[in-house]
């Protein structure tokens, strides 16, 4: 497997855990892809990740680190616009920031309605 392929393949492992709302094994995947590889969109990988991240903070009932990597994801995402990665940016940070008002307003983070985590889709 050449370089390229590799690069896709962990993007899409990464793509596929986040599907199936295995969010830490989708962090590793894309993890791996940002730091073996200097990718020209690096900055939307980490945003990725730490997409991914928040979900895992939340899920341990951390509701700073997932608010935290929240905001931090949202920056990165900002960079970008139209479809990257066969994303659909805006409507990625729109969902985004459905789940920040959400987070916001949990008085206990097992409240989160899972349903409002952003689809990865154009």
């Amino acid at each position: 497997m050449n370089e390229e392929e590799q690069k896709d393949l962990l993007f899409q492992q990464g793509l596929d855990h986040y599907k199936s709302n295995d969010y830490f094994e989708a962090h590793e995947s894309w993890e791996d892809l940002w730091s073996d590889y200097y990718l020209e969109d690096r900055k939307f990988v980490q945003g990725l990740i730490q997409l991914a991240v928040s979900f895992v903070h939340l899920g341990r009932g951390n509701m700073n680190g997932a608010k935290s990597l929240l905001n931090k994801c949202s920056e990165k995402f900002k960079i970008y616009s139209g479809v990257h990665r066969g994303i659909n940016v805006e409507n990625l940070l729109d969902q985004i920031n459905n789940v920040e008002k959400m987070y916001n307003q949990l008085a206990d983070p097992k409240d989160f309605d899972w349903t409002y985590v952003p689809k990865l889709d154009s």
